[in-house]
């Protein structure tokens, strides 16, 4: 059993229990917190109460969590693209629909595990057994380049650079509508959405600094084709930016129309370039993934201005 103790500020007041633990526990859905509230294993100011009972200013919540075992996750022989290789790092190209770590319900068919089995057991431990070599990572129906971390040297040196936002990531969207200017910032801090917990948005309570830097490439049939640079790196960045300014990504279903065009799977945004000051030499090391062929595809259709074709 791990106890975990938290002090309620101005910010949280008036916000129901299973919702204030939901947002600060974002690894714990609403519903097991609910569980655990009903069995008494929180207690605020020392009592139990309901999951409806709502926050005050300086309400100390103690919550008592049972311990989980960890599963055992497994090398799988998954083909991977690799772009880049080294003793310390490892640049990948990562497919749509491919989840990048074991989570609960998924412990299988993801990067995770298609990297242990090329690398064997030359990968970083700082992140525990359900992320080895995992440094960051990117959305399971996104593409493109991500870097593994083969020791933990080569990790520790990574996330500095993550941290002090100096690494280079460009990404490529195609966007609904028809972008105005040529380019621009969206500066927007980004936390989690206030009533749905698997959603992010701009300028919530808690959010984080935000920036992305966005440019045409072209301007297609009712949509745009866009590069993105990230200032920052927060969750579903690029997608909730977007939406914010009426722009969402073409099948997007969570920040967009809630229909997507026959046969695409999810949004259309790819990872091209990832570029970093190697842990060991020292020196900038820029990766490319090409655009994947889907995209490719739905480019073509809307120069010819077609309809996205349903056979992508």
């Amino acid at each position: 059993m791990s106890q975990i103790r938290l002090l309620v500020d101005e910010t949280n007041m008036d916000e129901r229990l299973d919702r204030f633990l939901s947002g600060m526990l974002e690894n714990k859905s609403r519903s097991y917190l609910q569980k655990i509230i009903k069995e008494g294993g929180v207690l605020v100011n020392g009592k139990a109460v309901k999951a409806s009972y709502r926050m005050e200013a300086e309400d100390e919540v103690t919550i008592d969590l049972p311990e989980l075992t960890e599963p055992e996750i497994l090398a799988e022989n998954i083909p991977l693209d690799i772009l880049y290789e080294d003793e310390d790092l490892l640049f990948v190209n990562k497919p749509k629909g491919m989840v990048v770590h074991p989570a609960f319900g998924h412990y299988s068919q993801t990067l995770v595990n298609a990297v242990m089995y090329h690398c064997k057991d030359r990968l970083s431990g700082i992140n525990g057994v359900l992320r080895p070599g995992i440094v960051h990572r990117i959305d399971r129906d996104t593409t493109g380049v991500l870097v593994i971390c083969k020791n933990d040297m080569a990790h520790r040196k990574v996330a500095e650079q993550l941290k002090a936002h100096s690494i280079t990531r460009r990404y490529e969207a195609i966007v609904l509508g028809v972008l105005k200017e040529d380019e621009g910032v969206i500066d927007a801090p980004i936390g989690r959405h206030p009533t749905e917990r698997k959603k992010m948005a701009v300028n919530v309570k808690n959010a984080k600094t935000a920036k992305t830097h966005y440019k045409v490439l072209q301007r297609l049939h009712n949509y745009t084709w866009i590069c993105c640079e990230l200032e920052t790196g927060r969750t579903h960045q690029i997608r909730v930016h977007m939406s914010s300014i009426h722009h969402p990504l073409l099948g997007d279903t969570v920040y967009g129309p809630s229909k997507s065009p026959s046969h695409l799977q999810g949004q259309t945004l790819h990872a091209k370039v990832l570029g970093l000051i190697h842990p060991s030499t020292g020196a900038y090391l820029e990766i490319e993934a090409p655009l994947p062929t889907y995209f490719q595809k739905i480019l073509k259709n809307l120069s010819e201005n077609r309809k996205i074709s349903s056979n992508i």
